[in-house]
């Protein structure tokens, strides 16, 4: 036998790996466009309620105050943040600006603080 073969592990633990911060920004972009992408149906189910009839709006303000409620925006506030912020991380590489990838690992934790940042703004002026 190979003993090249016999150092291979037996599976792939996806939480030992240590990946590049670009890459987790990577990552999570398509997780927050996913997310996005599925909560269409919920956000026009939510704006067609809130503008129907006054109980309809009501309702919806009574779903908002929930702690799932709550919850469920401050995913959605995330998934935006994120989605614009590393999209124009994405667009500024294609642009050929911050390709080194001393610059790229510097954007990627930009794109991370300006998430964080825009994050806590949001939650704390418009969740609670």
């Amino acid at each position: 036998m190979n003993t090249l073969n016999n150092k291979r592990p037996k599976h792939l633990n996806l939480l030992k790996i240590k990946m590049p911060v670009s890459a987790v920004v990577s990552i999570l972009h398509r997780v927050s466009g996913i997310i996005l992408f599925l909560s269409i149906p919920y956000i026009l189910w939510l704006l067609s309620q809130s503008t129907t009839t006054p109980e309809g709006f009501k309702s919806v303000n009574t779903l908002f105050n929930t702690t799932s409620g709550q919850l469920i925006n401050i995913v959605l506030l995330w998934a935006v943040t994120h989605h614009f912020y590393a999209g124009l991380r994405f667009l500024l590489l294609d642009l050929n600006v911050g390709i080194s990838r001393e610059a790229t690992i510097k954007i990627a934790w930009l794109v991370n603080l300006l998430v964080f940042i825009t994050l806590i703004y949001l939650v704390v002026k418009v969740v609670l």
